[in-house]
Parts: C-alpha cells; structure tokens; sequence
C-alpha cells in the first residue's frame, strides 16, 4: 500500500487532540431483549501530548446477574460482583476522568450506550463529553486494506494488536479481558496507527 493511501485511511487517528480518554468496560453480558446487561468495571486511561497515562479502573455492582461466558471472558464471578460498589457509588470518582473530553472507545457501539443507559437507570449527572471516538469501526477501512481480519463492527482488539507488533496485555491475565487493561491496549494500538500515519 502507499505512503499516501495509508495516510488517508488513518488520518482520523492523526486528528485527535491532544488531550483524550480512552474507556473500556466488562458487562455480564450483551444487550438483549431485557435491555442493557450489567457494568462490572470500567477503565480509563488519560492520553495527553502523546503520553500515555497509568489510568484508572472502577468495579461496579450490576444489576443484572453474570453471565457464564462473560465471566469466563472478564474473570470476574458473580459473587465477587456481587461485593463491587455501585455505579451511582462510583459516579463522582469516574465523572472527573471523562467530562469535557473526548472518549476513545474499541467498539463504541457497545460501550457508549452502555454508559448512556447506566447514567439514566441511576440517575446521575450527565457527562458533558466532547465527542466518542470508535478505534474500531475508525480502523476498518486500513485494515480491510491490509487483509487484517474483520468483522461487521471492524477489526478485533487482538487482531490490530498482532498485526502491529504490540505486546498483548491480554496474555499476562491467561487472555482474560480487563477494563483497564483493555483501555491500555486500546491507548497502545491507536498510538501506533498514529506514528504509521506520520512515518509513511
């Protein structure tokens, strides 16, 4: 591919400011007839002038009961979420992470209704984010392009993580998925499309 196609392809990763917050959750599960599946965690990770923060991962008490296969994902049991806080608990600590900025999420289509529903099932302060960025669906067209596997929603997590090189935070968890650490990755690969979009 050339210098300047790829350059097309990722410049929206080249147009984010200087200033944003990555956020991942883990769920019991996926939304369904019943509506939107619990919270258990979410993590957030502050990226500022190309510098990649420590972050931050809230546990969350959901409302409605772990899935097996979720938690065989995330790691966490259904009693151990039993214990977490809640999420209007945890509210005012998350809040100043992410208003007035702008989210970077791997498959917003999930993670940003999510919140949007958590905020009005427990009735608390609206963020006020500047935008939501989706690394996934944003990433699809170069990685079409590049033969990286996709799904309707775009390319996994993993599979840019390989693809680019990166180390695979998953691995030193047994693979499981992590709020925080899913962020961290995120942070990482869209960094590296970044220096893809300035190098060639």
């Amino acid at each position: 591919m050339s210098p300047g196609l790829i350059k097309q392809l990722l410049w929206p990763f080249k147009s984010l400011p200087e200033e944003y917050v990555v956020v991942d959750t883990e769920t019991t599960g996926l939304f369904d007839a019943k509506g939107a599946p619990g919270m258990v965690s979410l993590g957030v990770v502050l990226v500022s002038g190309g510098e990649i923060g420590a972050g931050e991962e809230f546990l969350l008490r959901p409302h409605r009961p772990m899935t097996d296969a979720a938690s065989k994902v995330n790691g966490i049991s259904r009693q151990q979420a039993r214990h977490h806080p809640t999420f209007s608990a945890q509210w005012p600590r998350i809040l100043p992470w992410i208003e007035g900025r702008l989210l970077a999420m791997h498959n917003a289509a999930f993670d940003w209704p999510l919140i949007v529903d958590h905020v009005g099932r427990h009735s608390v302060r609206s963020p006020g984010v500047k935008g939501v960025f989706c690394s996934q669906r944003t990433a699809q067209p170069w990685a079409q392009a590049m033969g990286i596997p996709c799904s309707a929603r775009g390319p996994s997590l993993d599979s840019l993580t390989e693809y680019l090189g990166l180390v695979n935070l998953r691995h030193a968890r047994d693979h499981r998925h992590g709020a925080l650490l899913d962020a961290k990755q995120t942070a990482n690969v869209i960094a590296r499309l970044q220096q893809l979009c300035e190098n060639d």
